[in-house]
């Protein structure tokens, strides 16, 4: 199917022509995501400035069995906010629908449009005095309707939970255009089904998340973020019960790195330096916070005085200042893209039971170079939740194109040692198109049916993101 130009003509008549692009120049960013992996084609990219003009979209692709695809800050990393190669679909860009509609102190709660940017909520709690404690490298991009769509993780889950553990209520256009206001605020409301977590996690296949009312906390009044040495991912997983249990407060993150990831770092960041003076093959970024100040100092260094001793730990450096601290982030925070330096890289984004964590590296490690001679796994991310980017960049001097063309042979053996572990192909990255087919592998014929049924009954003419998680339908 090719949108007749009197249909597109009508799309655009929705938003404005200037905010309707068809050129090639102007479409050219909402349908390749940053890293080039995947890349499409649009009749055409609308970008709404409300709901309202949202909804009158939804319904007029619903007429006409238009597919459209949602996107956000376009940061998504499985290909899902991208087109097919069809031209037939219509991109929708949420970023215009980003206001702050209130903060409610007293409540602890916020009202953000879908395309606020992850920074503005923090900035917004900050500003009233509180904190929203989700947190990911690209929060300055990456916008609240998407990061509530792929349920994002971060770096705070160990203490707050994921981006579906923070969200009180959604607006949404549904399917057929109908809109949906279930903003509430409410910490308690047992009414039947609880409708939002059907959307949330959803990546846009049931439906257009326009808003959502999220949860806020209380700021701590004393944070602390120490960088540590660590001899090996087992002994981190025991000073994470040791500090976890002597921490004068909440360790609110706890993540491991390898020190080949932060070599590449020093190699390829500028202004990055290492955080210790001698090298340890493992590392850990500690973050404590407590809404006591009294004390406070004097329990983080007994805590990590303990780890030290019992040989969990074997150097610590607590940041002395707000720049220290964000230096010590900076490093955990950079070491996805410094791989880039270094070649091509084959991604896993996984999870498995935390105390399996340390069995499954090992065995990651040794799987990944049998497999591919020489090759560098680089397994990091949040020890605390139990989901490790087990990342494997090529060997030195092989040919990239040759390395990245192993990727679904990869995939299938590091997929199937995470399954037996028990663990998760995706742990916060979604599905989308990338792990699409790998999914009746890890879901039961029950599991895939209730969600074939699901799509089917929200989106009967299979026009929300079509290819998405799911296979597609065929639409008559």
């Amino acid at each position: 199917m090719t949108l007749a130009p009197d249909l597109l003509a009508r799309f655009a008549a929705v938003t404005g022509p200037a905010n309707a692009f068809t050129a090639d120049a102007d479409t050219a960013p909402y349908v390749h995501e940053w890293r080039d992996r995947w890349t499409g084609r649009a009749a055409l990219v609308l970008r709404p400035a409300d709901t309202a003009e949202l909804a009158a979209i939804v319904k007029l692709a619903a007429a006409h069995r238009v597919a459209l695809v949602p996107q956000g800050g376009n940061t998504g990393l499985v290909g899902g906010q991208i087109p097919d190669m069809t031209g037939d679909q219509v991109v929708v860009s949420l970023t215009r629908l980003n206001r702050i509609r209130a903060v409610d102190a007293p409540s602890l709660t916020l009202i953000a449009e879908a395309g606020v940017t992850l920074k503005a909520v923090q900035d917004a709690a900050e500003a009233a005095g509180l904190l929203f404690p989700l947190s990911l490298g690209a929060e300055g991009t990456a916008t609240i309707g998407g990061n509530l769509s792929t349920n994002a993780g971060g770096t705070a889950v160990l203490a707050y939970g994921n981006a579906r553990d923070l969200a009180l209520g959604l607006e949404l256009v549904l399917p057929d255009g109908e809109i949906w206001n279930g903003l509430r605020t409410l910490r308690k409301d047992n009414t039947g089904y609880d409708l939002k977590n059907l959307f949330i996690g959803a990546e846009g296949t049931l439906g257009f998340i326009t808003a959502a009312s999220l949860k806020l906390f209380p700021r701590p009044r004393r944070r602390a973020t120490i960088i540590a040495a660590t001899p090996s991912p087992q002994h981190a997983l025991d000073a994470l019960a040791l500090i976890r249990d002597a921490a004068p407060g909440t360790v609110t993150s706890f993540e491991l790195m390898p020190r080949i990831g932060l070599d590449f770092v020093l190699r390829h960041v500028p202004g990055t330096r290492d955080p210790l003076s001698t090298a340890s093959p493992w590392y850990v970024l500690i973050e404590i916070s407590s809404q006591t100040a009294a004390g406070f100092d004097e329990g983080v260094e007994s805590a990590l005085a303990e780890a030290l001793e019992g040989g969990a730990l074997t150097d610590a450096v607590p940041a002395s200042s707000d720049t220290q601290a964000r230096a010590f982030w900076h490093l955990r925070e950079s070491m996805s893209g410094a791989q880039k330096g270094e070649g091509g890289s084959i991604k896993h984004d996984v999870s498995v039971p935390v105390a399996s964590v340390p069995a499954f590296i090992a065995e990651g490690i040794a799987l990944a170079t049998a497999l591919i001679p020489g090759a560098r796994p680089v397994p990091f991310g949040h020890l605390g939740d139990g989901n490790i980017h087990f990342n494997i960049t090529q060997p030195l001097g092989a040919e990239t194109a040759a390395f990245l063309a192993q990727w679904e042979t990869m995939n299938a053996a590091i997929h199937g040692l995470v399954a037996r572990f028990g663990g998760s192909l995706s742990a916060e990255h979604g599905i989308g198109a990338a792990k699409r087919d790998l999914l009746p592998g890890v879901k039961s014929a029950v599991e895939m049916d209730l969600m074939r049924r699901v799509k089917a009954m929200l989106d009967p003419l299979g026009i929300m993101n079509p290819g998405k998680i799911l296979a597609p339908s065929t639409r008559g």
